[in-house]
C-alpha cells in the first residue's frame, strides 16, 4: 500500500504561487505510489484557540489531548495523524505565515502536555513518525527573504515537528509579486524544485 501525504494549504488565494507549490509537490509523491489528499485551510471552520489549555491537561505520549471547539479541526488532524507524510505551505504576510495559518497552528495545542505548574510545555509526539515539506513565499529574493522572514519558516517547521513530522525539505519562492496574475508555472525551476520536494516525502 502506497504511502499517504496530506497538503495544507494556508493561502487565501487557490490556484496562485503557494497552492500551485502544494499541488506540484504532492505530483511528486504520487509519482511515487503515494496516496495524496489537499486541504484549503480557508474552506475550514476553525475556531480560535482559547488558551484554555484543557487539551493539554491529561497525561499521554503519542495521542492528542481534547480540544473544547467542535469544528473541522479534529478531522483535518485526525487525517494528519493517519498520514504519512505531510506539506504545510502558506505564503508570508506582514513578516510570518498567515493569519489563516497561524489560526491552524495555534490549534495544534492539544500535541502537547502543559500541566498547570509547569513553566513550558512539552511535545506528546517526541520522535519523528512522518516526513514533511514546508513551503512559503514573499515578494523579495528568496535568499533574503529566508534572513529577513526567517520567521515563517521557523513557524511551520515548528508546527510539523509537534505534529511528529521530520522536516525534509524547506522551499522559499521569491518575487512572486512581479504581477497580479503570477503563476508558479512561469519558473519551470520552481515547478520542478517542488516536484523534487513530493519525491523526498515517499524516499
Amino acid at each position: 500500500m502506497g504511502k499517504k501525504i496530506i497538503g495544507v494549504v494556508g493561502s487565501y488565494r487557490k490556484g496562485r504561487i503557494i497552492d500551485s507549490a502544494v499541488s506540484e509537490i504532492l505530483k511528486g509523491a504520487e509519482a511515487h505510489g503515494a496516496e495524496t489528499k489537499k486541504i484549503y485551510l480557508v474552506d475550514k471552520d476553525i475556531e480560535f484557540c482559547r488558551n484554555c489549555r484543557r487539551c493539554t491537561q491529561e497525561k499521554g505520549d503519542g495521542t492528542r489531548g481534547n480540544c473544547v471547539h467542535h469544528d473541522d479541526m479534529e478531522e483535518l488532524l485526525r487525517e494528519i495523524d493517519d498520514a504519512d507524510g505531510v506539506v504545510l505551505g502558506a505564503p508570508i504576510n506582514f513578516f510570518n505565515v498567515t493569519a489563516l495559518m497561524k489560526r491552524f497552528i495555534e490549534r495544534l495545542l492539544p500535541y502537547c502536555y502543559w500541566p498547570w505548574g509547569s513553566d513550558i510545555p512539552r511535545r506528546r509526539i517526541k520522535s519523528a513518525r512522518k516526513k514533511a515539506v514546508i513551503v512559503t513565499s514573499s515578494g523579495c529574493p528568496a535568499w533574503l527573504g529566508r534572513i529577513i522572514f526567517a520567521g515563517a519558516l521557523k513557524v511551520l517547521k515548528t508546527a510539523a515537528r509537534c505534529m511528529g513530522a521530520k522536516v525534509v525539505k524547506s522551499l522559499y519562492f521569491g518575487h512572486i509579486c512581479q504581477n497580479e496574475d503570477q503563476k508558479l508555472s512561469e519558473s519551470e525551476k520552481a515547478i520542478f524544485t517542488a516536484y523534487k520536494a513530493g519525491e523526498k516525502l515517499v524516499s
